[in-house]
């Protein structure tokens, strides 16, 4: 492979999502300061290096709230580089919601959470439903997207049918 895997992601991903952003720590809200319009609602990242905290984005938004967002930011799980796909977990902190509901979706990626393709994200996946049920739950159910929300049953490509029109994904790569 020619190019470096974050690379790939993004210019996969660029041909369905608005913005594929690359940062650092750093320059994360900045960054996200960039994508967001008000109001916004979010779920709190599990990332060890960024954060919504200090951002105007509420992390526990109420079912108002959710209704009225324009934006939705949310933590994307394992990304793959071969079709800028993101995965979109099932947590308590109500990912799906945020980045369902709002006409806007930010989705944070991890630069680590990038894998190369669909065998290796499947392998992820499994060994998380795995240690999941060995820790007593039941495993997160995840969401593939790729792009925003779209479908051509009755013709033409209709966009945010069941989701986002728009999707901004910002990519953290650790410094």
């Amino acid at each position: 492979m020619g190019t470096d895997i974050v690379s790939q992601f993004a210019d996969s991903a660029l041909e369905t999502v608005d913005t594929c952003t690359r940062t650092d720590p750093d320059g994360f809200e900045e960054t996200l300061s960039e994508f967001v319009v008000e109001p916004a609602v979010g779920a709190p990242l599990s990332s060890d290096s960024v954060s919504l905290e200090g951002t105007v984005v509420d992390t526990d938004p109420s079912v108002g709230s959710l209704e009225t967002a324009e934006t939705g930011v949310s933590q994307a799980g394992t990304a793959i580089a071969e079709y800028g796909t993101i995965s979109v977990e099932s947590r308590p902190g109500g990912d799906e919601l945020v980045s369902l509901y709002p006409p806007r979706h930010v989705a944070v990626v991890e630069r680590d959470d990038i894998v190369l393709d669909t065998a290796a994200a499947f392998d992820r996946f499994e060994t998380a439903i795995k240690d999941a049920r060995e820790n007593g739950g039941p495993g997160a159910s995840r969401a593939l997207a790729t792009g925003p929300s779209a479908t051509g049953d009755m013709g033409a490509i209709v966009q945010g049918v069941h989701g986002p029109t728009e999707v901004h994904i910002i990519v953290v790569e650790n410094q």
